[in-house]
C-alpha cells in the first residue's frame, strides 16, 4: 500500500530535519521525503496538518512481565501500552519467568510480540544461566535467536572472575553487554538514596557508591576485554564523570538514563508513596541536574522509560515492603518534555536521547525517518491537553505516581512499516 502523509510538520534530528513537508511510504518502506518519487500514484492521503511527524521511539527498557508474571502485565498489553506511547521498537530485559536464557524463552516472546502485532521487540539475553552469576549462558545461541544483547540485569555475579570471563567470552564474539551498576552488598536491602531524606525518613539508604564502584570494576573490565557496553539507568553524577571519561579514553561505551530519574528527585519520597520506590533510587538534586547535563553533552545517548508494571497490591504496602519500579511508557514523550518546560533540554535533543540515540547504542535499523527505512512513525499533537486516567490506560500496571495527572502533548496515532497500529479514538 501506498501512503502521502501530507502537511505534516516532519522533524527527525538523525537528519537535521524539521519542516512541514510530505512523507512518502510503500511497501512498508519510506522511498521519498518532500517530493513523490516517479511512478508514486493512486496513494492513500493522510492529512496531517497541525501534527509533528516523528521517528518512531525507541525504548531501551520495557518490562513485558511474560512470560511467568501476567499478574502485572502481558506481551499484548504492555504492546498496547507502547504504541499508545509512540514506542515502536522496544527491548526488554532477560528476566522474566522461566529467564531468557535459551534459545527457546527468546523465541516464544518474539512470536507473542509479533502475533500481537504491537511494537517491535528485541529481547535481552541472560549472561549467565538463571541470572544467578555462576554459569555463562549460551551467549552465541541467545543472539542467533534474537536478542540483541546480553545482560545479567540487576543480578549480581558470583564473582569479578566470572564476570570477567562472560566478558571475555562477548568480547570474542562482538556481542554487547548490558551493565547496570550495583554493587549489591552496598545496595541490599535499601530502598531510597543514602542521605538527608533517608535518614530523616528512616529508610534503608544506597550509597550512591553502590553504583560508582560497580561502574569503576566495570569499566576496567571493558577496558581489559574490549568487550562492546552499554549501562543502563545512571543515576548519580559521579557515574556521569566516569562514563565520560571512558569515552574519552576510546572506550566503546554508551549509556542511558530511565526519564523518572531525571525529572524527580529523592524530595518526593516524604510522601512514602510506594509509587516512588524504583531501582536505582531517585537521588539528589545535584544528581538529576548531572544527568541532564550529560544528556546535553551526549555522555548519555538515551532516555527509557524504564517501564516496569506492578499490579495495585504490590505497592500498597509501608514503602520499604512495596515493589520497586514505574509503568510510564504510555507517557515517555510527553514525561521526556518536561525538560523542555523547565528550559533544560531543546525537543531536538529530546527526541534523539527517544529515537536515534538508542537505536545507535544498540545497533537497531530505528529511530529515523530516512528514505529507505521502515516506515516506524508517529502522529503528536504538541498541544494537545489529556488526562492519563486509570480507566483509559493500556497498560495492565497500576503503578505510577502520574496515573491521573493532565498533560501537555499527546500521541495521535502510531505506525509501524506504514501500518496503524494505533490511534486515539
Amino acid at each position: 500500500m501506498k501512503l502521502r502523509i501530507q502537511n505534516g510538520r516532519l522533524i527527525d534530528p538523525s537528519q537535521g530535519i524539521d519542516t512541514v513537508t510530505d512523507l512518502f511510504i510503500d511497501n512498508q518502506k519510506i522511498v521519498a521525503i518532500g517530493h513523490a518519487p516517479e511512478g508514486f500514484d493512486e496513494a492513500e492521503i493522510l492529512d496531517a496538518s497541525g501534527l509533528w511527524v516523528l521517528p518512531g521511539l525507541v525504548d531501551l527498557a520495557v518490562s513485558l512481565r511474560e512470560p511467568g508474571q501476567t499478574q502485572k502485565g502481558s506481551i499484548a498489553t504492555e504492546g498496547r501500552a507502547a504504541v499508545a506511547g509512540g514506542v515502536t521498537t522496544l527491548i526488554c530485559p532477560p528476566d522474566t519467568r522461566p529467564i531468557v536464557d535459551t534459545p527457546a524463552v527468546a523465541a516464544l516472546i518474539q512470536d507473542k510480540a509479533d502475533d500481537a502485532g504491537m511494537a517491535n521487540v528485541f529481547p535481552l539475553g541472560a549472561l549467565t544461566q538463571g541470572l544467578e552469576g555462576a554459569q555463562l549462558s549460551n551467549m552465541v545461541a541467545l543472539t542467533d535467536a534474537g536478542c540483541v544483547a546480553l545482560s545479567n540485569h540487576r543480578h549480581p555475579m558470583a564473582s569479578t572472575k566470572v564476570l570477567a570471563r562472560a566478558l571475555e567470552y562477548a568480547a570474542t564474539h562482538d556481542l554487547l553487554v548490558v551493565f547496570h551498576p550495583d554493587e549489591s552488598s552496598l545496595s541490599e536491602g535499601g530502598c531510597a538514596h543514602e542521605g538527608l531524606v533517608s535518614t530523616m525518613h528512616v529508610l534503608a539508604g544506597i550509597p550512591e557508591e553502590a553504583e560508582t564502584i560497580a561502574l569503576m570494576r566495570d569499566l576496567l573490565l571493558v577496558k581489559k576485554t574490549g568487550v562492546r557496553a552499554h549501562f543502563a539507568r545512571l543515576s548519580c553524577a559521579k557515574s556521569v564523570e566516569m562514563i565520560a571519561n571512558a569515552k574519552a579514553s576510546g572506550l566503546d561505551v554508551t549509556a542511558d538514563v530511565a526519564v523518572h530519574n531525571l525529572l524527580l528527585n529523592d524530595q518526593v519520597l516524604g510522601r512514602f508513596d510506594g509509587q516512588y520506590h524504583v531501582l536505582p533510587p531517585l537521588r539528589s538534586d545535584e544528581d538529576r541536574l548531572t544527568l541532564i547535563e550529560g544528556i546535553k553533552a551526549g555522555v548519555i545517548s538515551a532516555i527509557c522509560s524504564d517501564h516496569q508494571p506492578h499490579e495495585k497490591m504490590a505497592k500498597i504496602a509501608p514503602f520499604a515492603a512495596t515493589e520497586p519500579g514505574m509503568a510510564n511508557v504510555e507517557i515517555l514523550l510527553p514525561l521526556a518534555m518536561q525538560l523542555m518546560d523547565e528550559g533544560d533540554l531543546d525537543f531536538s535533543t529530546v527526541l534523539t536521547c527517544l529515537t536515534s540515540g538508542p537505536a545507535g547504542c544498540f545497533g537497531l535499523e530505528a529511530g529515523s525517518l530516512s528514505v529507505g527505512s521502515f516506515a516506524d512513525f508517529i502522529l503528536f499533537d504538541s498541544t494537545a491537553r489529556w488526562v492519563w486516567s486509570y480507566e483509559t490506560r493500556k497498560t495492565k500496571g497500576h503503578n505510577s505516581p502520574y496515573l491521573e495527572e493532565e498533560f501537555v502533548g499527546r500521541v495521535m496515532a502510531t505506525y509501524i512499516s506504514g501500518q496503524r497500529v494505533y490511534q486515539v479514538v
